[in-house]
């Protein structure tokens, strides 16, 4: 009889609960294949779901010793493994000439991270008003961080300060970042007249020398070090993949860094952040919560780029695309390519490829800062 229980042991373990992860992973690998939304990350967060609700969780913990899944978790994500690696691989595809040619995107950049201390500020207020919420500074910040609209930002944040939602949000993150065409152009073309977008802006390709190619990833890593120490692993290692792309000498490390590093970790790391899905710790109010505070950092971050570029032009003779200062947000190049959509629809011969690109790339730069800014001032903070 014990026997026989052995061999239907999976289905006596089965919970109805298993069934809505099943269908959560499957939306998600849906939206990978279907609509081709960030394919690389949602497909294996989506099956990395269905594997840890499967009955028994044998991926996760078998007989007390670590599942493969809960050793890929510790290794990685708790590390911070997985987070800095992908950043030398975004290092090492990210062109910085845009940004260099107009320094000034850099404010745009900075504008489109006020999703992360708005909705920071939101969780505040609401654990004022529902304790039980137990979103302290910490755990707000963690869920703030969601609007850097950058997945390794967010993971290692979430590691630093909310261990127990490391799930939702790096789900959160992912999940909004491959839907930015989706979200972004409905915020844009709300705060924008059709005469904003179709603003033109002039766009001067001038060269930028090799050796502030160079100098650039070694003095932003030598300021932000001495700034924000704490964001060195962030800042140094994605400063370390641009130089090995602008150095010249180490071509096969720069495609490689590219290529088989970031399929690699983000293989991985997709089926990790998966494995943290299980139904106990997903299936809960705060987990809706996570996710709708997370959609909203996105739309805020949007909001403050092209709020912003809009504040601009009221001072300015040289009026700024206003949908420029949406694509200020992270989410590179997939933000700058949208901006660019939406500006060709209005007019087929506005191009603003390139201001839009800049603004992205100071994105890039921007949520990382934030990230080290709240790593930071959070535990200053809290000391007070």
């Amino acid at each position: 009889m014990e026997q026989f229980a052995q061999l239907f042991e999976g289905v006596l373990a089965f919970k109805w609960q298993f069934l809505i992860m099943y269908a959560i992973g499957g939306i998600l690998i849906y939206l990978a294949i279907a609509k081709d939304y960030e394919p690389m990350l949602l497909l294996p967060i989506g099956f990395g779901a269905i594997l840890v609700n499967l009955p028994m969780g044998t991926v996760w913990e078998h007989d007390g010793v670590p599942g493969v899944l809960q050793i890929f978790y510790n290794m990685g994500i708790l590390t911070e493994i997985f987070p800095v690696l992908i950043f030398v691989a975004v290092g090492a595809m990210i062109d910085f000439s845009p940004l260099l040619k107009m320094p000034k995107m850099l404010f745009f950049g900075a504008a489109a991270q006020f999703g992360i201390f708005s909705t920071t500020l939101l969780a505040l207020y609401l654990n004022t008003l529902f304790p039980e919420l137990g979103f302290d500074l910490k755990t707000a910040s963690a869920i703030g961080i969601i609007g850097a609209a950058d997945g390794p930002t967010a993971i290692y944040v979430a590691s630093k300060f909310a261990k127990e939602w490391i799930g939702p949000i790096s789900v959160a993150a992912y999940s909004y970042m491959a839907l930015v065409p989706v979200i972004q152009p409905p915020v844009i073309r709300l705060l924008t007249t059709r005469n904003e977008r179709l603003i033109r802006m002039d766009y001067h390709d001038k060269k930028v020398s090799k050796i502030v190619l160079v100098l650039f990833p070694i003095l932003i890593t030598v300021i932000s070090g001495i700034v924000a120490p704490i964001s060195t692993p962030l800042v140094g290692l994605l400063m370390f993949g641009n130089l090995i792309r602008e150095s010249g000498v180490l071509e096969r490390l720069s495609k490689a860094a590219q290529n088989e590093l970031a399929n690699l970790v983000t293989l991985l790391l997709g089926i990790t952040i998966g494995s943290t899905m299980h139904f106990e710790q997903f299936l809960n109010y705060k987990t809706i919560l996570i996710m709708a505070m997370g959609l909203l950092a996105f739309v805020f971050d949007t909001a403050g780029g092209v709020l912003f570029a809009k504040l601009i032009n009221l001072f300015s003779k040289q009026k700024v695309n206003p949908m420029v200062g949406a694509a200020g947000i992270s989410a590179f190049p997939m933000s700058a390519r949208i901006v660019q959509k939406m500006a060709t629809a209005e007019d087929p011969h506005n191009f603003i490829l390139m201001q839009a690109v800049s603004a992205n790339v100071a994105g890039q730069l921007g949520s990382i800062i934030a990230g080290g800014m709240i790593l930071a001032l959070v535990p200053w903070l809290l000391t007070l």
